[in-house]
């Protein structure tokens, strides 16, 4: 169901995965991999990236790639388990509803658009 970019802090991956979320890390299994690969890995099976990355919003709506979802974080390190907490709760509730979008989610707030 995710797909954590290389970037993704582990112990965030370790808050999700807790939960019984499904995620596959870039940084476990193909480290060093490019962006393009990144999304091809995340079309088959079908995942929602889960970056740091903003270059993900340019591949988005700059270069309008299509078919991605992507959950961008955006938080500073002291609040790790808090944008853990936050993320898990989003995922849970809402999986079904990211496939298509662009979210953005910080300690404050979560913005959604349109892919």
């Amino acid at each position: 169901m995710i797909l954590a970019d290389e970037n993704i802090d582990h112990q965030l991956i370790e808050i999700i995965r807790k939960e019984g979320i499904d995620v596959y890390s870039v940084y476990e299994q193909n480290r060093g991999i490019s962006d393009e690969s990144v999304i091809l890995l995340s079309r088959n099976p079908p995942r929602i990236i889960l970056t740091e990355d903003k270059d993900f919003g340019e591949w988005v709506f700059a270069h309008h790639i299509e078919g991605l979802s992507i959950i961008l974080l955006r938080y500073h390190f002291k609040n790790t388990h808090q944008i853990g907490d936050i993320l898990v709760n989003l995922i849970k509730n809402q999986s079904l509803q990211l496939y298509g979008y662009f979210t953005t989610v910080t300690v404050d707030k979560i913005r959604v658009r349109k892919i």
